[in-house]
């Protein structure tokens, strides 16, 4: 079967499930992030493992529930939790659900993620807007057959995290009086993470931070026509900046102390590109 008409049986589910549904806006939620999903009203709860051809996430701190309903006025699809490329799913999988909430209807995606800060600037605890990216994981999610119905064969990644949007969230952002900073994220294959000389060379290459995710959801979507939004929460200092072993629980931790911050801006977000 092809993706596109794998899609086609996962959106058909879906529809079904919360009828007359059509959500303006996507949402990807990462590590410990997903408690977000609180903020949503009238919410449908569909677990990944009812969704015909979705993949499930393995990853503490990922709950794995697509989420319909609202964010003020705005109808939004959540995907409450991902899957990624180092837990041994292929690319096509990684993608699906990005493509799958393109193929709803969501114009635009935003998404989310903790990441390992390079940047002298860059403390655990900050947000950060992605300018652009680098993919370092070593496969392209668009390998392989390219079906024209979902996009054309070379498609163009010069404005990838859409310029227009930037400038506007990060008025919404300076409205509300969070910091929000820009900077380039790379993109590594993981599950270990990062040695000095790996973060040292990202640094060398033009990234800010560093992380497992993301930039395949944003090439696929944005392959689609999608317009994007990446936000990454600082969760650490990556190796070589840090002295202190990194961990996941310590990615959690932040995550969490910043959850409040976060969910007014994403909320701010969805709500004023309205």
């Amino acid at each position: 079967m092809k993706q596109s008409e794998k899609i086609k049986e996962t959106t058909d589910y879906i529809l079904r499930r919360s009828p007359g549904f059509s959500p303006a806006m996507g949402l990807i939620l990462g590590s410990g992030l997903g408690n977000f999903a609180e903020s949503i009203e009238n919410a449908t709860v569909i677990p990944y493992g009812e969704i015909p051809n979705f993949p499930q996430s393995s990853v503490s701190g990922h709950a794995g529930n697509l989420i319909l309903g609202n964010i003020g006025t705005t109808p939004v699809a959540v995907m409450q939790g991902r899957v990624h490329f180092y837990e041994g799913h292929s690319m096509e999988k990684v993608i699906f659900p990005a493509r799958t909430l393109v193929a709803l209807g969501c114009k635009t995606l935003l998404i989310t993620n903790a990441a390992g800060g390079i940047g002298p600037d860059l403390n655990p605890g900050d947000l950060v807007l992605i300018s652009d990216h680098l993919n370092l994981m070593g496969e392209s999610p668009l390998k392989g057959p390219n079906e024209e119905v979902m996009g054309p064969r070379f498609p163009d990644m010069s404005d990838i995290y859409s310029r227009d949007l930037r400038k506007r969230i990060l008025d919404i952002a300076n409205s509300m009086n969070i910091t929000l900073k820009e900077g380039i994220y790379a993109a590594m294959m993981g599950p270990s993470y990062e040695t000095p000389a790996e973060v040292n060379m990202a640094k060398i290459l033009g990234a800010n931070m560093v992380g497992m995710s993301t930039v395949p959801e944003a090439i696929a979507a944005h392959h689609m026509g999608a317009s994007i939004i990446g936000i990454s929460c600082i969760s650490n200092l990556a190796a070589g900046i840090s002295t202190e072993p990194l961990s996941h629980d310590e990615v959690k931790e932040t995550a969490a102390k910043i959850a409040g911050t976060f969910r007014n801006l994403i909320v701010g977000v969805v709500t004023g590109l309205r």
